[in-house]
C-alpha cells in the first residue's frame, strides 16, 4: 500500500509512522525544513503531550463534534499516549490539571522520538510543499506537488488549521479539501486572546493569580473556571482567556461580556467583614488610598471609578451602601468583549472539514475513497491541557492504521 501523508505535524507524524508500522510504504510531505514546527512551541517549548485522564474527561472537554472522537479515543487514548512515548525514550511526568509533560520539559524530545520512530519504520520525508489532491474522475490517484503528480493508493491530509502560519499552518489542508467536493465549517480562532471595545491601557501588564472568570452570552452564564490571567493593550490573555475564548463563539451575532472576581476565596460576607477591617485602620485617609492590603496597586483605580466612590473621600465618610457597591466591584469586575485577536494568534482553529463527511471509525473520506483527514484540519477542537494534543495523536493514529490496511 503506498501512502501518501501531507503534514509533518503532531497527527502527520502519528499517522505516517503508524502506517508504516503497519506495512505501508509511507512518504510523509512537509513545507518547512524540519517536521514538528508547532509541536517545538507547543506548551511554551514544554510541550503539554497529553491530559492524563480517562477517555469521558477527554470528551468532556472538547465542545465541538466530541461524539465523533469515540473510535479514535476508543483506539489510542490517553494511557496509551503515555505509554507510546515512555516506549520510545521519553519520559513523562504529570503536572497540574494532570498536564503530561516530558520529565526533560523539552518538547524537542517529543519530536526526536517520533521522528527517530518514523526513520526506523521508513517513513520517506519529502521537504515540500503539496500544491492539490490529484482526483481523476472522482477517483484519489496521488497529489500534485511540485509540477509533477505523485501516485498513491490512500493520502492522509494533516495539514492542521490556521493558527500560528509561521509554523506551516496556512489552511492548505481546507483548500485541498473543498476542491474534492468537502464542506469547510468556516474556520474561527480558538484559546486566543480577547479584545476588549477600548482595551485595557491602564491595567497592561497586570497579572492576576487566583480569580474566577465568567463568560456571560447574551447575559446567560456560559462558563466559568478560576486561575491566572493577564490585561494586555487590546484585552485579556492569559491561561484563563485562551480557556473562556473556546466558549465564545458567536460574534456578531450574540454579545459577550466576563465578570471577574477578584476574590473567589471569599464569600461576600467574609469579603465585607475584610472591607471593614481595612477601612477601620484607614479611617482618616482618603479611599482611594485604602485599598493597597486588598488589590494590586495598579487595579484600585480602576475599581475605585466602577464603585462609584469619590476616591478622595474620607473612608470614615463611606456608606453602607457604597461599600456594598465596592463589594459587588469586587466580586463582579465587568468587561465587555468585542471579539477575538487574530487566528494566526491563536493555539487552535475551530471549524474545518466536516465531520459529517468523515467516518469516526476510519478518519476516511465519505466523498473521495482512499482520502483519509487527522488533527486539527477536522471540525473538532479542545480547551487547554493536552486535549487538542491527544485529539492529533488519536486521529493520527487511526488515520495511519485505516490508511495501510489492504
Amino acid at each position: 500500500m503506498n501512502v501518501i501523508v501531507i503534514g509533518g505535524g503532531a497527527a502527520g507524524l502519528m499517522a505516517a509512522g503508524t502506517a508504516a508500522e503497519h506495512g505501508a510504504c509511507v512518504t510523509l510531505f512537509e513545507r518547512n525544513e524540519k517536521v514538528g514546527r508547532k509541536l517545538f512551541i507547543t506548551g511554551k517549548g514544554r510541550c503539554n503531550v497529553c491530559n492524563n485522564c480517562d477517555i469521558e474527561t477527554v470528551l468532556q472537554n472538547v465542545p465541538v463534534n466530541p461524539r465523533f472522537l469515540y473510535s479514535a479515543l476508543g483506539g489510542f487514548s490517553p494511557a496509551d499516549t503515555m505509554d507510546f512515548f515512555e516506549k520510545h525514550g521519553v519520559p513523562l511526568k504529570t503536572e497540574r490539571g494532570n498536564r503530561v509533560f516530558p520529565v526533560s520539559d523539552r518538547s524537542a524530545d517529543v519530536i526526536d522520538a517520533l521522528f527517530t520512530w518514523m526513520r526506523r519504520v521508513g517513513v520517506r520525508i519529502m521537504q515540500q510543499p503539496v500544491d492539490a489532491l490529484a482526483v481523476t474522475d472522482g477517483r484519489l490517484v496521488g497529489v500534485c506537488a511540485g509540477g509533477r503528480t505523485y501516485p498513491a493508493d490512500r493520502v492522509i491530509v494533516a495539514t492542521g488549521g490556521a493558527s500560528y502560519p509561521q509554523t506551516g499552518s496556512t489552511g492548505d489542508g481546507y483548500r485541498f479539501a473543498k476542491a474534492v467536493g468537502h464542506t469547510i465549517v468556516p474556520p474561527n480562532p480558538s484559546l486566543v486572546a480577547l479584545v476588549t471595545p477600548d482595551g485595557c491601557g491602564e491595567l497592561m501588564g497586570l497579572s492576576l493569580r487566583n480569580v474566577q472568570v465568567t463568560v456571560f452570552e447574551d447575559g446567560k452564564r456560559l462558563w466559568s473556571d478560576f486561575g491566572e490571567m493577564l490585561f494586555t493593550h487590546f484585552g485579556l490573555s492569559g491561561p484563563l482567556i485562551l480557556s473562556a475564548s473556546a466558549h465564545m463563539r458567536h460574534f456578531g451575532s450574540k454579545g459577550y461580556h466576563i465578570e471577574i472576581d477578584l476574590k473567589p476565596a471569599l464569600d461576600e460576607k467574609t469579603l465585607d467583614k475584610r472591607l471593614l477591617s481595612d477601612f477601620d485602620k484607614h479611617k482618616n485617609s482618603d479611599f482611594i488610598n485604602a485599598l493597597d492590603e486588598l488589590l494590586p496597586r495598579k487595579l484600585i483605580p480602576a475599581v475605585v471609578r466602577l464603585s462609584q466612590i469619590d476616591p478622595r473621600a474620607k473612608v470614615n465618610s463611606v456608606t453602607k451602601a457604597q461599600r456594598a457597591a465596592l463589594l459587588h466591584t469586587l466580586k463582579h469586575f465587568t468587561l465587555a468583549v468585542s471579539g477575538k485577536r487574530p487566528v494566526a494568534e491563536a493555539i487552535v482553529t475551530t471549524g474545518g472539514v466536516s465531520v459529517r463527511e468523515v467516518s469516526p471509525k476510519t478518519m476516511e473520506s465519505k466523498k473521495i475513497p482512499g482520502l483519509y483527514f487527522a488533527g486539527e484540519v477536522l471540525d473538532v477542537d479542545a480547551y487547554t491541557g493536552g486535549f487538542n494534543l491527544q485529539i492529533a495523536w488519536s486521529t493520527g493514529r487511526l488515520a495511519g492504521l485505516s490508511a495501510a490496511q489492504t
